[in-house]
Protein backbone atom coordinates (compact mmCIF):
# COMPACT_ATOMS: atom_id res chain seq x y z
CA UNK A 1 0.00 0.00 0.00
CA UNK A 2 1.30 3.45 -0.69
CA UNK A 3 -0.49 6.33 1.21
CA UNK A 4 0.09 10.04 0.09
CA UNK A 5 -1.29 11.38 3.53
CA UNK A 6 -0.42 15.31 2.43
CA UNK A 7 -2.25 16.37 -0.77
CA UNK A 8 -4.29 20.22 -0.78
CA UNK A 9 -7.06 21.39 -2.89
CA UNK A 10 -7.31 24.41 -4.26
CA UNK A 11 -8.92 26.71 -7.19
CA UNK A 12 -6.49 29.44 -7.85
CA UNK A 13 -6.64 31.95 -7.91
CA UNK A 14 -9.83 32.28 -6.24
CA UNK A 15 -8.79 30.58 -2.77
CA UNK A 16 -6.04 33.03 -2.47
CA UNK A 17 -5.30 36.84 -1.64
CA UNK A 18 -3.56 39.04 -3.99
CA UNK A 19 -0.78 39.47 -1.06
CA UNK A 20 -0.28 35.80 -0.61
CA UNK A 21 -0.04 35.18 -4.35
CA UNK A 22 2.38 37.65 -4.63
CA UNK A 23 4.98 36.43 -1.58
CA UNK A 24 4.43 32.80 -2.98
CA UNK A 25 6.18 33.81 -6.10
CA UNK A 26 9.62 33.71 -3.52
CA UNK A 27 8.56 29.90 -3.48
CA UNK A 28 9.12 28.88 -7.18
CA UNK A 29 11.99 31.59 -8.16
CA UNK A 30 9.66 34.35 -9.07
CA UNK A 31 7.57 32.58 -10.91
CA UNK A 32 3.40 32.50 -10.40
CA UNK A 33 2.25 28.76 -10.65
CA UNK A 34 -1.41 27.89 -11.05
CA UNK A 35 -2.15 25.89 -8.12
CA UNK A 36 -5.46 24.97 -9.52
CA UNK A 37 -5.91 21.21 -7.83
CA UNK A 38 -7.15 18.50 -10.55
CA UNK A 39 -7.47 14.68 -10.21
CA UNK A 40 -6.91 13.46 -13.56
CA UNK A 41 -3.39 15.38 -13.21
CA UNK A 42 -2.46 14.44 -9.81
CA UNK A 43 -3.70 10.79 -10.59
CA UNK A 44 -1.07 10.61 -13.90
CA UNK A 45 1.49 11.82 -11.05
CA UNK A 46 0.96 9.54 -7.94
CA UNK A 47 1.45 5.50 -9.72
CA UNK A 48 1.06 2.98 -7.13
CA UNK A 49 -0.79 5.46 -4.91
CA UNK A 50 -3.35 4.09 -3.22
CA UNK A 51 -5.28 6.07 -0.88
CA UNK A 52 -4.64 9.96 -0.72
CA UNK A 53 -5.54 12.43 2.57
CA UNK A 54 -6.87 15.96 0.70
CA UNK A 55 -7.78 19.33 2.73
CA UNK A 56 -7.84 22.91 1.86
CA UNK A 57 -6.60 25.26 4.25
CA UNK A 58 -7.63 28.04 6.83
CA UNK A 59 -5.44 31.01 7.30
CA UNK A 60 -7.03 34.70 7.10
CA UNK A 61 -3.86 35.85 8.29
CA UNK A 62 -2.08 34.69 5.33
CA UNK A 63 -4.28 35.28 3.24
CA UNK A 64 -5.57 31.71 2.56
CA UNK A 65 -9.28 30.42 2.68
CA UNK A 66 -10.37 27.43 1.06
CA UNK A 67 -14.10 26.10 1.99
CA UNK A 68 -14.75 22.98 3.44
CA UNK A 69 -17.82 22.15 1.04
CA UNK A 70 -15.31 22.20 -1.75
CA UNK A 71 -12.96 19.94 -0.37
CA UNK A 72 -15.94 17.50 0.81
CA UNK A 73 -16.88 17.69 -2.93
CA UNK A 74 -13.89 16.85 -4.82
CA UNK A 75 -13.16 13.80 -2.21
CA UNK A 76 -16.55 12.54 -2.96
CA UNK A 77 -15.69 12.52 -6.48
CA UNK A 78 -12.99 9.94 -6.26
CA UNK A 79 -14.19 7.94 -2.83
CA UNK A 80 -12.66 4.84 -3.05
CA UNK A 81 -9.33 7.15 -3.12
CA UNK A 82 -9.84 10.25 -1.42
CA UNK A 83 -10.00 10.86 1.85
CA UNK A 84 -10.92 14.61 2.76
CA UNK A 85 -10.04 16.69 6.05
CA UNK A 86 -11.76 19.93 7.31
CA UNK A 87 -9.66 22.79 7.97
CA UNK A 88 -10.08 25.27 10.70
CA UNK A 89 -8.41 28.78 11.45
CA UNK A 90 -9.37 29.23 15.27
CA UNK A 91 -8.13 32.77 15.25
CA UNK A 92 -11.78 33.73 13.42
CA UNK A 93 -15.14 33.39 14.62
CA UNK A 94 -17.63 30.49 14.04
CA UNK A 95 -14.71 27.96 13.93
CA UNK A 96 -16.57 25.99 16.46
CA UNK A 97 -19.35 25.73 14.34
CA UNK A 98 -17.19 24.60 11.40
CA UNK A 99 -15.38 22.10 12.93
CA UNK A 100 -19.10 20.67 13.97
CA UNK A 101 -20.36 21.35 9.65
CA UNK A 102 -16.86 19.60 8.47
CA UNK A 103 -17.00 16.55 10.60
CA UNK A 104 -21.03 15.68 11.20
CA UNK A 105 -22.35 17.81 8.11
CA UNK A 106 -19.49 16.91 5.27
CA UNK A 107 -18.47 13.87 7.05
CA UNK A 108 -14.80 14.95 6.95
CA UNK A 109 -12.17 12.62 8.57
CA UNK A 110 -9.03 14.38 10.29
CA UNK A 111 -8.13 18.25 10.91
CA UNK A 112 -5.77 20.62 8.72
CA UNK A 113 -4.24 23.43 10.64
CA UNK A 114 -1.73 25.86 9.71
CA UNK A 115 -0.37 27.67 12.81
CA UNK A 116 1.56 29.74 11.57
CA UNK A 117 0.53 31.15 8.71
CA UNK A 118 -3.00 31.95 11.15
CA UNK A 119 -0.84 33.41 13.55
CA UNK A 120 -2.25 31.02 16.64
CA UNK A 121 0.01 28.62 18.73
CA UNK A 122 -1.43 25.14 18.92
CA UNK A 123 -0.93 24.58 22.43
CA UNK A 124 -2.92 27.44 23.39
CA UNK A 125 -5.48 26.57 26.52
CA UNK A 126 -8.25 28.87 24.31
CA UNK A 127 -7.84 25.65 21.30
CA UNK A 128 -8.08 23.05 24.13
CA UNK A 129 -12.02 22.57 22.56
CA UNK A 130 -10.41 21.68 19.64
CA UNK A 131 -8.17 19.04 20.44
CA UNK A 132 -10.88 17.90 23.13
CA UNK A 133 -13.37 17.31 20.00
CA UNK A 134 -10.87 15.66 17.90
CA UNK A 135 -10.04 12.86 20.77
CA UNK A 136 -13.44 12.22 21.41
CA UNK A 137 -14.15 12.13 17.99
CA UNK A 138 -11.24 10.15 16.46
CA UNK A 139 -9.99 12.68 14.16
CA UNK A 140 -6.42 13.05 13.12
CA UNK A 141 -4.55 16.32 13.08
CA UNK A 142 -1.91 17.13 10.68
CA UNK A 143 -0.88 20.28 11.17
CA UNK A 144 2.04 22.59 8.84
CA UNK A 145 4.93 22.80 10.64
CA UNK A 146 8.33 24.71 9.53
CA UNK A 147 9.02 27.14 7.08
CA UNK A 148 6.98 29.55 4.79
CA UNK A 149 7.31 32.12 2.50
CA UNK A 150 4.85 34.38 3.62
CA UNK A 151 5.93 37.27 5.66
CA UNK A 152 3.41 37.77 8.26
CA UNK A 153 3.34 34.30 9.30
CA UNK A 154 5.13 33.95 13.09
CA UNK A 155 7.60 30.95 13.23
CA UNK A 156 7.24 30.87 16.70
CA UNK A 157 3.86 29.56 15.74
CA UNK A 158 5.27 26.95 14.38
CA UNK A 159 7.74 24.85 16.32
CA UNK A 160 7.59 21.20 17.19
CA UNK A 161 7.75 21.94 20.97
CA UNK A 162 4.94 23.51 21.05
CA UNK A 163 3.40 20.27 19.53
CA UNK A 164 4.89 18.07 22.96
CA UNK A 165 2.88 20.44 24.95
CA UNK A 166 -0.47 19.49 23.08
CA UNK A 167 0.55 16.02 23.37
CA UNK A 168 1.50 15.79 26.78
CA UNK A 169 -2.42 17.43 27.72
CA UNK A 170 -4.39 15.23 24.73
CA UNK A 171 -2.59 12.13 24.09
CA UNK A 172 -5.26 10.11 22.63
CA UNK A 173 -5.20 12.48 19.86
CA UNK A 174 -3.36 11.08 16.44
CA UNK A 175 -1.11 14.20 15.56
CA UNK A 176 1.46 14.88 12.47
CA UNK A 177 3.83 16.97 11.88
CA UNK A 178 4.03 17.97 8.25
CA UNK A 179 7.52 18.36 6.39
CA UNK A 180 9.54 17.31 8.92
CA UNK A 181 9.03 20.62 10.29
CA UNK A 182 12.25 21.41 8.13
CA UNK A 183 14.31 23.43 9.45
CA UNK A 184 13.62 22.67 12.69
CA UNK A 185 13.81 18.40 12.06
CA UNK A 186 15.97 17.95 15.41
CA UNK A 187 12.87 19.30 17.91
CA UNK A 188 10.57 17.32 15.29
CA UNK A 189 12.49 14.18 16.16
CA UNK A 190 12.59 14.44 19.83
CA UNK A 191 8.92 15.00 19.51
CA UNK A 192 7.74 12.23 17.69
CA UNK A 193 10.02 9.90 20.03
CA UNK A 194 8.46 10.82 22.61
CA UNK A 195 4.43 10.52 22.10
CA UNK A 196 2.89 7.27 20.37
CA UNK A 197 0.59 8.79 18.68
CA UNK A 198 2.73 11.86 17.13
CA UNK A 199 3.91 11.58 13.53
CA UNK A 200 5.86 13.47 11.07
CA UNK A 201 5.07 13.25 7.36
CA UNK A 202 7.88 14.04 4.64
CA UNK A 203 6.21 15.89 2.03
CA UNK A 204 7.50 18.73 0.15
CA UNK A 205 11.54 17.67 1.19
CA UNK A 206 12.70 15.78 -1.88
CA UNK A 207 13.76 19.01 -3.82
CA UNK A 208 16.29 19.78 -1.26
CA UNK A 209 18.21 16.45 -1.05
CA UNK A 210 20.83 17.10 0.83
CA UNK A 211 18.69 18.71 4.21
CA UNK A 212 16.38 15.60 3.27
CA UNK A 213 19.48 12.97 3.99
CA UNK A 214 20.91 15.19 6.83
CA UNK A 215 16.92 14.71 8.53
CA UNK A 216 16.73 11.45 7.69
CA UNK A 217 19.92 10.13 9.34
CA UNK A 218 18.62 12.17 12.29
CA UNK A 219 15.82 9.76 11.76
CA UNK A 220 17.55 6.99 11.71
CA UNK A 221 20.41 7.68 14.10
CA UNK A 222 17.53 8.11 16.42
CA UNK A 223 15.45 4.66 15.73
CA UNK A 224 12.24 6.28 14.75
CA UNK A 225 11.60 5.47 11.13
CA UNK A 226 8.63 3.94 12.35
CA UNK A 227 7.12 7.10 13.25
CA UNK A 228 7.30 9.22 9.68
CA UNK A 229 4.69 9.16 7.28
CA UNK A 230 4.86 9.47 3.26
CA UNK A 231 3.54 12.30 1.93
CA UNK A 232 3.55 14.79 -1.71
CA UNK A 233 2.10 18.57 -0.73
CA UNK A 234 0.91 18.19 -3.93
CA UNK A 235 0.37 20.48 -6.09
CA UNK A 236 3.75 21.57 -5.02
CA UNK A 237 5.25 18.56 -6.13
CA UNK A 238 4.15 14.91 -7.05
CA UNK A 239 3.93 11.23 -5.52
CA UNK A 240 5.93 9.87 -8.40
CA UNK A 241 8.85 13.02 -7.73
CA UNK A 242 9.00 12.56 -4.11
CA UNK A 243 9.41 8.74 -4.57
CA UNK A 244 12.13 8.57 -6.59
CA UNK A 245 13.79 11.63 -4.92
CA UNK A 246 13.61 9.33 -1.30
CA UNK A 247 15.27 6.45 -3.97
CA UNK A 248 17.93 8.49 -4.93
CA UNK A 249 18.94 9.76 -1.87
CA UNK A 250 21.78 7.33 -1.10
CA UNK A 251 23.20 7.98 -4.85
CA UNK A 252 24.46 11.53 -3.45
CA UNK A 253 26.88 9.79 -1.24
CA UNK A 254 29.39 7.90 -3.86
CA UNK A 255 32.99 8.04 -3.49
CA UNK A 256 32.78 9.32 0.04
CA UNK A 257 32.31 8.24 3.89
CA UNK A 258 29.10 9.70 5.04
CA UNK A 259 26.53 6.79 5.98
CA UNK A 260 23.89 5.68 4.42
CA UNK A 261 20.18 5.88 4.98
CA UNK A 262 19.01 2.14 5.63
CA UNK A 263 17.12 1.78 2.11
CA UNK A 264 14.70 -1.04 3.36
CA UNK A 265 13.40 1.49 6.37
CA UNK A 266 13.03 3.87 3.49
CA UNK A 267 10.65 0.91 1.21
CA UNK A 268 8.86 0.60 4.32
CA UNK A 269 8.26 4.33 4.91
CA UNK A 270 7.23 4.80 1.66
CA UNK A 271 4.70 1.99 1.45
CA UNK A 272 3.91 2.39 5.60
CA UNK A 273 -0.46 1.46 6.50
CA UNK A 274 -0.54 4.97 7.71
CA UNK A 275 -4.11 4.77 7.95
CA UNK A 276 -4.26 2.13 10.39
CA UNK A 277 -2.24 4.39 12.58
CA UNK A 278 -4.24 7.60 12.36
CA UNK A 279 -7.32 5.30 12.43
CA UNK A 280 -8.78 6.53 8.85
CA UNK A 281 -8.96 2.35 7.81
CA UNK A 282 -10.55 1.83 4.61
CA UNK A 283 -14.48 2.16 5.09
CA UNK A 284 -14.88 3.15 8.41
CA UNK A 285 -17.11 6.21 8.91
CA UNK A 286 -16.75 9.32 10.68
CA UNK A 287 -18.07 8.93 14.17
Amino acid sequence: MLVDVHSHYFRYPDHFSEAFRAQARRARRDVEVDLTVRWPEYHASAGACDRTVVFGGKAKLSGLWVPDREVAQYAAAQPSRLIGFLSLDPTQPGWRDELEEGHRDLRLRGIKLMPMYAGFRPDAAAFDDLWTYAGRNGLPVLLHTGTTFIDRAPLECTLPRLIDNVAIRFPEVRIVMAHLSHPYEGECVATIRKHPHVYADISALHYRPFQLYHSLMLVQEYGVWDKLLFGSDYPFTTVDASVQGLRALNGMLEGTSLPHLDEAKVEQMIHRDSLSLLGLTAGKPPA
